[in-house]
C-alpha cells in the first residue's frame, strides 16, 4: 500500500512541476515586456481558466491528499507512536537504553586520627 501511494505521490509531484513550468505568467504578452498590463484593472486582466490552470489545481489537490495519507501511514507504522507528539516520539527513539549502573564499593569509614595536641602558651620573657 505504501509503495503504491509513494509511486503515485512521486508521479503527481513531477506532473505538478511540469504543469506549473508550462504556464505563462500574467504579463507574458508583448505589452508585459514593456510594463503594460493591457487593461486598467488593479490586479491585471482576469482570463478564463485554461486547461493548464485546471490541471494545476487537480495536481495540487492530489499532492496534498497523498502527502497527508503518507504522513498518516508513516505515523501508524512506528510502534508506540499513537497519541504522542513528533518530538517525544523521536526523542524516545534517539535516547540510548540506560546502562545498568554498577554499585560503587562502599566507602571505608575515615581512619581515626588522633586529636592534635593543644599548643601550650609560651612563657613571657623567653
Amino acid at each position: 500500500m505504501i509503495y503504491a501511494l509513494t509511486t503515485i505521490h512521486v508521479i503527481v509531484c513531477f506532473f505538478l512541476i511540469i504543469v506549473v513550468l508550462l504556464q505563462s505568467g500574467k504579463a507574458a504578452d508583448l505589452a508585459g515586456a514593456f510594463g503594460g498590463m493591457g487593461s486598467q484593472t488593479v490586479f491585471g486582466p482576469r482570463g478564463t481558466a485554461t486547461v493548464l490552470s485546471k490541471a494545476t489545481t487537480v495536481a495540487a489537490v492530489l499532492f496534498m491528499v497523498t502527502s497527508l495519507a503518507l504522513a498518516i501511514i508513516a505515523n501508524n507504522r512506528i510502534p508506540g507512536s499513537a497519541g504522542t507528539g513528533v518530538l517525544e516520539k523521536y526523542q524516545r527513539q534517539a535516547k540510548p537504553a540506560p546502562a545498568q549502573q554498577q554499585k560503587a564499593p562502599p566507602k571505608a569509614p575515615p581512619a581515626s586520627t588522633p586529636a592534635p595536641a593543644p599548643i601550650a602558651p609560651k612563657a613571657p620573657g623567653k
